[in-house]
């Protein structure tokens, strides 16, 4: 198969699309809307949830796990949260097989062992855990309960694209119980910043936190706080969500416990979550024509070694200094590679790993051991330098961060050359066909205004900033007042 990708200007669908396979990321399954993740793809999503595992610790969560089958009768419990996800439910109605005695050799649903209770399988797992919670609080001493869980969920799509929306994803949900609501509104605040840092920080894609209109919020939330991102072709992103649940789930699961004064009262609700979706972000923010661009935080190898010889007491030698400067780099906590494969030549070794985004390779044959040099390649610029043996650490150190500060950098200053305040609907029309981006507007609170907005030209509103300074105006749909702008796109 070819490596050359289609150019993004000429279909970023289709770029993407072929990015994902040919980088060795995912693929699609025998099972439709379902993918493979590769192990590549699979090596940056762990490091993904090793930081983001990390941080959950430092804030005092505890990981746990649930079942991924739900009573559907715990599933209706809480009625928003039933009614927003039931259209992309997967529901299980019998627990065994036989063989079909009208083709054999095929198997059919055995008619006689239908459940006696159907089982959703999770789309979100606020019912199974709130079940559970009910027999895990009593007092206020068994709160703040901080729980996260690492686990799949299923939420059957009909249009699904690899790693943006697929039938089952890999994601984190954690869901936390306070005796305040004051505690619980700072555990969503402090949760979607937690998220923000990790996305800015680690994966270079600048955010906009933010807060959900009525209309986009998570079913069965009072609020719903988020992290916007903004991709290459000028929609937005949304990257991660923390939602506060109120009493909500407490109050249908009865979820109670005796305060300081020996009360009855109903615990407040958090939850909070980021998936595999995040991966189609850290994709579509960097890469480019030439295949994957990786911030050196998430790269599984952030510096490759390829050697070029002709004979074999040429690679002995070139293998002798590559693994010095193995050594070398990863006493300073820098993975490194040497890819010393005997199946592929220099130049098929060096577009793989342009391919897969690797931040550094570096280059050593004959002539280079002589000089005591090597040559560096930056993925991101795609630019070369001869570097001396003797600073060549120091040299890696200096670009590793530079990359991760550049890429974050270039990043940024796309998204804020694509925001553009308008003041009417025709102006706000024109910038979404023509430029696309961020659209800062005037909006006059209502959900009807927003529904119109969506159904003439399928942008919604992404969030309002928690940053945003109040201004009066008039909206830019009903020329109605409107308190403060708020951010439009087109999204994902």
């Amino acid at each position: 198969m070819s490596k050359k990708l289609t150019s993004r200007s000429e279909d970023y669908s289709k770029w993407y699309n072929e990015l994902v396979v040919k980088a060795d990321l995912a693929e699609n399954s025998a099972v439709r809307g379902c993918m493979v993740i590769k192990p590549y793809g699979y090596a940056i999503w762990e490091k993904m949830q090793a930081e983001l595992d990390k941080k959950f610790k430092e804030t005092g969560h505890q990981n746990a796990y649930f079942p991924l089958f739900v009573p559907k009768s715990l599933f209706e419990a809480e009625e928003r949260n039933a009614e927003g996800f039931a259209k992309e439910c997967a529901v299980v109605t019998h627990y065994r097989l036989q063989n079909d005695p009208d083709k054999p050799g095929k198997l059919r649903v055995d008619p006689e062992a239908r459940l006696e209770e159907e089982l959703v399988v999770r789309p979100t797992s606020e019912a199974i855990i709130w079940n559970t919670f009910k027999g895990w609080v009593q007092s206020y001493r068994d709160l703040p309960l901080l729980i996260n869980q690492w686990a799949n969920v299923v939420r059957w799509e009909m249009r699904t694209r690899l790693f943006l929306r697929t039938a089952e994803f890999l994601w984190q949900e954690g869901h936390t119980a306070h005796a305040t609501k004051v505690e619980a509104l700072d555990e969503a605040k402090l949760m979607n910043g937690v998220y923000a840092n990790f996305v800015e920080n680690f994966m270079a894609i600048p955010v906009i936190q933010g807060v959900k209109t009525e209309n986009e919020r998570f079913a069965g939330a009072d609020e719903t706080y988020c992290i916007e991102a903004l991709m290459q072709d000028g929609k937005a992103l949304q990257a991660g969500t923390s939602h506060f649940l109120g009493q909500n789930f407490a109050k249908a699961f009865d979820v109670k416990f005796a305060n300081k004064e020996g009360k009855q009262d109903y615990v407040w609700a958090t939850s909070w979550g980021v998936s595999t979706r995040l991966m189609g972000a850290l994709i579509m923010t960097h890469s480019d024509d030439h295949g994957l661009v990786l911030p050196p935080s998430l790269a599984p190898n952030q510096v490759v070694i390829v050697p070029i010889y002709k004979s074999e007491d040429d690679l002995n030698e070139i293998t002798e200094v590559a693994n010095s400067i193995l050594a070398d780099l990863r006493s300073k906590n820098r993975t490194a590679k040497f890819d010393n494969r005997t199946t592929h030549r220099p130049g098929a070794k060096f577009a793989q790993h342009e391919l897969q985004g690797v931040p550094l390779r570096i280059a050593i044959g004959p002539k280079d051991l002589a000089n005591g040099t090597v040559e560096i390649a930056r993925r991101d610029t795609l630019t070369k330098e001869i570097v001396s043996l003797n600073y060549l650490a120091a040299r890696v150190e200096a670009l590793l961060e530079d990359i991760q500060s550049s890429l974050y950098n270039k990043a940024l200053n796309y998204r804020d050359t694509h925001s553009t305040e308008v003041n009417s609907f025709d102006e706000f029309k024109d910038v979404l066909e023509n430029k696309g981006g961020f659209i800062s507007a005037h909006w006059d609170g209502t959900n009807d205004t927003e529904d119109k907005i969506k159904d003439l030209t399928k942008a919604t509103i992404r969030c309002i900033p928690l940053e945003n300074k109040k201004e009066e105006g008039v909206c830019v749909f009903t020329g109605n007042p409107s308190k403060q702008r708020v951010l439009f796109a087109k999204a994902y």
